[in-house]
């Protein structure tokens, strides 16, 4: 089947500013012309964190894969992640279970949880150094869950097999110098550098015989019976038996966008201060809407970002930068008295988010040979983890045992 209208519906400008990650190197990654046509296993259109998750994941397999991109890769949604990688989603678990039932919830964060293990593994087995470090998680009460609904949250974990552990406004005090109504204290998160991870995976997948093509526009998908074929703007074509669609926050024409919703969020980062960094350097995000979020970094700065607005243009998220960082330095200032919160780095971006907080992983309705991964949220790098996995299950032939969580048709 022809797709007559090209895949992205919009190209869009993902972030602005300047993200604290191009303050730190990172190995190059070296990227082809596309200047005939040439044919894979696997054509993986995106070359951002998702994207090489997939990469290196599809040739550990041994597919032949083919990775475009219209940028190049890290040049898209990646730098703008805060890279709070945890196995807490946004939708509480106690909320998500009236949307989805408890048995499917409970499954949800099992899985988010398992993605976290799973992806330091991988990163500690692959040898990649992107300063990966295990964090501690404080979820503070507020407008969302207030004392006693945060502890039915930390309930409802536990009863699910995920420790957590409510604290007291006392105990947080004593433990964190935070000044709240109660928190959740859970371990085992992650905290990483994004652009050295994509780094690292895209080169150990070119190791394997990769090849990365940039900047190549896909503009046309061709839908075959036995194989699908990407026509890019300057001519050439890509033939594969399946294709794997990992454009970020821009939405695609194969793909259905109901359900589906593109929310603008806001982050800063302070100057090193490992002096003045809180117990343990958990991360901390709040039970509220919209909530702040924040985690320190290996040598000391502060990341925090929030005040996410739901819409998409790009002007007028832009505009509001400067407001809005002013507005989350007060805040974390206010949070942490003893912190510098004046902003060294201030930047905005975009992301997709569903009603259910649960991405949408896995083939495009109509289209089997095609695979979509989208609607991460705030967590963009877990999710990414499970859909390496659940698409390498299906193209290699298995059934993953929680891909209905994520599928189109759920």
């Amino acid at each position: 089947m022809r797709l007559g209208r090209p895949p992205l519906k919009r190209k869009l400008d993902l972030r602005t500013g300047r993200p604290v990650w191009f303050a730190y190197r990172v190995p190059s990654v070296p990227t082809q012309e596309l200047t005939r046509d040439v044919k894979a296993d696997v054509a993986v259109v995106g070359m951002g964190i998702s994207g090489a998750m997939m990469a290196e994941a599809l040739t550990a397999q041994g597919h032949s894969v083919v990775c475009l991109d219209r940028r190049g890769p890290m040049k898209g949604s990646t730098a703008a992640t805060t890279a709070l990688v945890q196995f807490e989603i946004d939708q509480p678990l106690t909320r998500l279970s009236p949307m989805i039932g408890r048995r499917k919830a409970e499954r949800a964060w099992r899985r988010s949880r398992l993605a976290i293990e799973n992806l330091a593994a991988r990163i500690d087995e692959l040898g990649i150094e992107c300063r990966l470090d295990r964090r501690a998680s404080l979820y503070l009460a507020g407008s969302v869950l207030a004392p006693a609904a945060l502890r039915e949250e930390a309930d409802a974990r536990c009863q699910a097999g995920i420790r957590s552990t409510y604290l007291t406004p006392s105990q947080l005090g004593e433990q964190f110098g935070i000044e709240r109504d109660g928190a959740i204290l859970s371990q085992g998160n992650l905290t990483l550098d994004p652009r050295r991870l994509t780094a690292g995976l895209l080169l150990k997948a070119i190791e394997r015989g990769a090849r990365l093509y940039a900047p190549s526009e896909a503009t046309r998908i061709t839908a075959g019976k036995d194989d699908v074929t990407i026509e890019t703007k300057d001519g050439p074509t890509v033939r594969a038996a399946h294709a794997v669609l990992a454009t970020g926050y821009e939405l695609t024409d194969i793909v259905p966008s109901a359900g589906h919703q593109i929310i603008s969020t806001f982050a800063i980062a302070t100057r090193p201060q490992p002096g003045n960094i809180w117990p343990q350097e958990a991360f901390v995000w709040e039970a509220s809407d919209p909530y702040l979020y924040m985690r320190a970094t290996s040598d000391g700065r502060v990341i925090c970002g929030g005040e996410d607005e739901e819409f998409s243009d790009e002007e007028r998220r832009d505009g509001l930068l400067a407001a809005k960082a002013a507005k989350i330095s007060r805040k974390l200032a206010k949070l942490f008295p003893r912190l510098d919160g004046k902003p060294e780095f201030a930047w905005a971006g975009s992301f997709g988010t569903t009603q259910t907080g649960l991405p949408y992983i896995g083939q495009a309705p109509r289209h089997p040979r095609i695979h979509a991964v989208m609607g991460y949220g705030g967590n963009g790098i877990t999710y990414s983890q499970i859909a390496s996995e659940v698409v390498a299950s299906a193209l290699a032939g298995r059934d993953d045992s929680d891909a209905d969580l994520y599928a189109f048709k759920r």
